[in-house]
């Protein structure tokens, strides 16, 4: 049976903006309803540590899998990923095609479905956090010529680390690093928020971001909280697995989705502020599984 490690994964994935096409399809299809996708099966392992059972099924597409995902935030103390896992794809007659290691395709499809969701505004972008996921952002944000982009960090180290990294991997990037978090949003009409899932004291006020602002939340409430997604339309890449974590993730008192990524692609953005809650659906890592087992003939 075939197995790729995160090398062979980040080899072999499709080039960024070829990602971002795909992952528009999937938003598409999670909105139409023409995949079989269930909520995330959801156990905790630790404090703020999760891991997640993400299946699903495109049958036009023929396309079938899961992925196991874990998240651990205490690995960062020990110079550990936080992201790790499996994904398993099948065959159309339910035989296994192919596993591959999840944390590369995980960073890398969470990325790519933010670059899909740019199409709903081309104002200036302001990434919070310096994580894996400010470095794949920073690669499909590259790709689609949408900079410069600016990042904020608490510590300086992380923003220079942030920097060579750019410097080496996408150089064509223009890109504007502060510790001041009002300097980063400061003309920013995207904000795109990765930092850790938990910690409180971090939500944006409704007056820090323009009031007709795009968030693109990956770490749930941790900005976009409560009091300022009230102040707007919210959406989801599903809305039905939005509101099954909703009260756990968010708080009872958090706004229900109206709708999908996928019916504003489609359709059109309303005015006002937008808040773009895609908290990863298995169907995307299917669909990127599927393209990377595609290059190898599996």
């Amino acid at each position: 049976m075939l197995h790729l490690d995160d090398d062979r994964v980040r080899d072999l994935l499709p080039a960024p903006t070829a990602q971002v096409d795909l992952m528009r399809e999937t938003l598409l299809a999670l909105a139409d309803g023409s995949a079989s996708v269930t909520p995330k099966s959801h156990v905790s392992h630790e404090e703020n540590g999760f891991a997640n059972a993400m299946p699903a099924a495109w049958p036009e597409r023929g396309l079938l899998g899961m992925k196991w995902v874990t998240i651990t935030p205490s690995n960062r103390a020990h110079g550990k990923e936080m992201i790790d896992g499996l994904m398993v794809l099948s065959a159309a007659d339910g035989s296994t095609r192919a596993t591959m290691a999840a944390a590369e395709l995980t960073a890398q499809r969470t990325a790519a479905v933010t670059g899909a969701s740019l199409a709903l505004d081309d104002r200036p972008i302001t990434f919070l956090g310096t994580g894996v996921q400010a470095r794949s952002h920073a690669r499909v944000i590259a790709a689609l010529g949408r900079g410069p982009l600016t990042v904020w960090g608490r510590r300086q180290e992380a923003l220079d680390e942030l920097a060579a990294w750019c410097t080496e991997n996408v150089p064509d990037l223009e890109l504007r690093t502060t510790t001041d978090r009002t300097l980063a949003l400061d003309g920013a009409g995207v904000v795109i928020s990765g930092l850790p899932v938990g910690p409180t004291g971090l939500e944006l006020a409704p007056d820090e971001v323009p009031a007709d602002a795009t968030l693109l939340p990956l770490d749930y409430g941790t900005v976009a909280g409560t009091e300022i997604s009230r102040t707007g339309t919210v959406v989801a890449d599903d809305v039905e697995q939005f509101e099954s974590i909703r009260p756990l993730k968010h708080g009872e008192d958090y706004p229900r989705a109206t709708g999908a990524t996928g019916d504003l692609l489609r359709d059109s953005r309303p005015g006002g502020l937008v808040v773009v809650q895609n908290l990863g659906s298995g169907l995307g890592d299917v669909v990127l599984a599927d393209a990377i087992a595609r290059a190898v003939g599996a």
